[in-house]
């Protein structure tokens, strides 16, 4: 059973997982927000909702970061998501053989996995989320460390104590009820001493090399065989190379489509826009804008002359492995990693952390499209894995 909560990015990793799976002869359920039901139950994948939709979370305000929630707001966020999991996880768990949690906000997987006797498998989709000397914790909204100066280990100690403060006492109520011991520390609790990380290892890798305790899988990428539309064929084949923009399933800022298309424009380029949850949109009728849904981006992406998008682990992954040049627009978590990373590698450049404008998004794309950028970028898609999800089933079947 493979389980998350989240957005797009956070299913489409276990989707792959699952198919892999599937393809190997074993069977997998996918446990996520119900938004995704159709598009698994499509692929042939059993499918069990988890906790309310997602999707408005896209809309909702207008800037780069969603506004504070107020303690009270948090304190029953909290109860209620830690309450859904512990009903709906064993329902979705059952007859099943191992829980493979994909992301930390699975509070109650381990607990289930632990009362049911099966194995439990952690997966992050960054480095960045894994205690690690090398880096701080990701930033998260209600959280401010209290000294930003110390030094990494202090932060992560900190990080700690915030997550057992945080969701220890929801969680130790509800392991208590099935018989369970309290957790202590409910990061490393969730995390697991041996954490898997289904990143790639040139775009993204584990910063101690040969650790014994991550496994690194690279990244869990569906094969998308998917045709393009005649529409978009269409629209490739009657000029040069476009600009695609995208937030996929992500809130965007106030403006966006129109600052998208202006930049594009600007530096004569056409445009591809993805409509995503937050339903960007072009601006007008004209000849060089094409708008898309759900599309195959590892057919698309080797086919525009760059990519503007959030700073996704999917998105990014895809660029990079299409060898087209990125940039990044990062709003939080793990995307501002993403986002440096690009620029390390050479293959696109990182919008600065400002609301975009028409401006700002011009120099960052003329940047990108920079022929050093362009040739950097196809080479590092040589590098870039796409057997991540194979190397796990394979790991889940063999019980590593």
């Amino acid at each position: 059973m493979l389980s998350t909560i989240g957005s797009r990015g956070d299913v489409q990793p276990l989707v792959a997982l699952a198919l892999q799976l599937k393809e190997l002869g074993e069977e997998a359920r996918v446990c996520a927000p119900p938004d995704f039901r159709d598009w698994v139950e499509d692929l042939g994948i059993p499918f069990v909702p988890l906790g309310p939709e997602v999707r408005s979370t896209a809309k909702a305000g207008s800037s780069l970061l969603p506004a504070q929630p107020t303690a009270e707001q948090v304190r029953q966020m909290i109860e209620g998501t830690v309450a859904t999991q512990f009903e709906t996880i064993p329902v979705a768990a059952e007859g099943c053989d191992v829980i493979v949690a994909g992301n930390a906000l699975n509070i109650a997987a381990r607990s289930v996995a632990e009362h049911m006797g099966v194995r439990y498998v952690f997966a992050a989709y960054c480095p960045i989320t894994l205690p690690s000397s090398h880096h701080a914790p990701p930033k998260v909204l209600a959280w401010a460390a209290e000294d930003p100066a110390a030094d990494d280990l202090t932060l992560w100690a900190e990080d700690a104590v915030r997550w057992t403060e945080t969701w220890g006492p929801s969680l130790n109520a509800h392991r208590a009820a099935v018989g369970l011991a309290p957790v202590a520390d409910v990061r490393g609790h969730i995390l697991t001493d041996r954490p898997w990380l289904a990143a790639d290892p040139t775009l993204a890798p584990w910063p101690e090399p040969g650790d014994p305790h991550v496994l690194q899988t690279g990244a869990w990428i569906m094969r998308d065989e998917r045709p393009l539309s005649p529409e978009l064929e269409e629209f490739l084949e009657g000029g040069e190379p476009p600009v695609y923009f995208g937030f996929g399933s992500i809130r965007a800022p106030q403006g966006l489509g129109t600052a998208m298309v202006e930049a594009a424009r600007a530096l004569g380029r056409r445009v591809i826009v993805s409509r995503g949850w937050a339903d960007l949109a072009i601006v007008d009728d004209g000849p060089d804008c094409h708008a898309v849904g759900e599309v195959n981006q590892q057919a698309l992406f080797r086919r525009v002359a760059a990519v503007v998008h959030h700073g996704g682990a999917g998105t990014t992954t895809a660029a990079a492995s299409a060898g087209a040049p990125q940039v990044v627009i990062p709003q939080h978590y793990d995307q501002h990693y993403f986002a440096r990373r690009v620029s390390e590698l050479g293959i696109g450049i990182a919008h600065p952390l400002v609301v975009p404008t028409t401006e700002s998004l011009t120099d960052a794309l003329e940047q990108a499209l920079r022929p050093a950028v362009t040739a950097r970028a196809r080479v590092v898609a040589k590098a870039v894995r796409t057997d991540g999800a194979m190397v796990a089933a394979q790991r889940l079947i063999a019980g590593g």
